[in-house]
């Protein structure tokens, strides 16, 4: 029997928050990944950075205060660390929980680069909070650098960064090549390294791209049979957080625009879900995606739990 080709897509709550944290949730999202590919799924795997890629962010920047030699490190650097950092617990935490299960197979991390538009209306409205909590002064300093910041009421200044659309997948043939040679591949991790291509040449944007996202152009250039969506619930709801609330087991293509339509997913938590399966079965009719919690996978795969959206 052929092996099922997916690409899962893991939340904050498969990783933690702090490094420590990390540590620990691998182990346990160690064991969710070991069964699905005992279950003779190909696993294709992205994660989300949020956390990791501010506290490297923050690093980076406090490094510079104390230490003036020192050059800040840019976003798209920072975002290259976090893929590496959790990539490399992803990758030993699942090796290690195979080779206690008797099965020897390479896990593999890809630092991908994913190239975005320099016209993106995002860059022109930012929205994504990264760092510490800066005084006036240091904002005005970012400011003048070219940086937009937000005033938090209360605790001072905050960097926000945009959230541009991803075009291409650079190492799209190297994560290819590796998943069709049957081993775990952990690619885009965070979203992917954003990058700008002039004359050939890439260069690092100051952005960070949506995990939702990017899960959706990987399922879809890889044309898996199934893109898996790991979140906090183990359910898409209708009227979520209501009174009438309802888990919605089935949902068509055609259902899920008119949810959105209706505003009925949250901006910053389903709906950018929802808009990934949109792209992945817009382009791979044939396939299905699967949202549900780590927690629930086991039963999720069997058709006990989650939601199954298809064209």
């Amino acid at each position: 029997m052929s092996k099922k080709k997916v690409v899962v897509s893991l939340g904050h709550e498969a990783l933690g928050y702090t490094t420590t944290e990390q540590w620990d949730a691998v182990k346990v999202t160690a064991k969710a990944l070991a069964d699905l590919v005992e279950s003779d799924y190909q696993l294709t795997i992205t994660h989300s950075n949020g956390p990791q890629v501010s506290m490297i962010h923050k690093a980076m920047t406090e490094l510079r205060r104390v230490y003036i030699d020192y050059t800040p490190a840019p976003m798209c650097v920072c975002s290259a660390m976090s893929q590496g950092y959790v990539g490399y617990d992803i990758q030993n935490a699942l090796r290690t929980e195979l080779l206690a299960r008797g099965i020897s197979k390479s896990v593999s991390t890809i630092l991908t680069q994913v190239t975005v538009d320099p016209y993106d209306e995002a860059f022109y409205e930012p929205t994504k909070v990264i760092g510490r909590h800066m005084s006036k002064e240091d904002a005005e300093i970012e400011t003048k650098k070219g940086n937009y910041v937000i005033e938090v009421p209360g605790k001072g200044f905050r960097r926000v960064v945009a959230a541009p659309k991803p075009i291409d997948i650079v190492e799209i043939e190297a994560i290819r090549t590796l998943a069709d040679a049957g081993q775990v591949v952990i690619a885009c991790g965070g979203g992917g390294i954003p990058v700008i291509e002039q004359n050939h040449v890439l260069k690092g944007a100051s952005a960070v791209i949506e995990k939702d996202a990017i899960a959706g152009k990987l399922a879809s250039d890889l044309k898996v049979d199934e893109l898996i969506i790991l979140t906090s619930v183990p359910f898409v709801y209708r009227d979520f957080g209501k009174e009438s609330q309802a888990p919605i087991e089935r949902m068509s293509l055609s259902e899920a625009k008119e949810m959105i339509s209706k505003d009925e997913f949250g901006k910053g938590t389903m709906l950018p879900k929802i808009e990934a399966a949109i792209t992945y079965l817009e382009a791979n009719p044939n396939g299905s995606v699967l949202i549900t919690s780590l927690n629930a996978i086991a039963d999720a795969i069997k058709g006990k739990q989650g939601t199954t959206i298809t064209a």
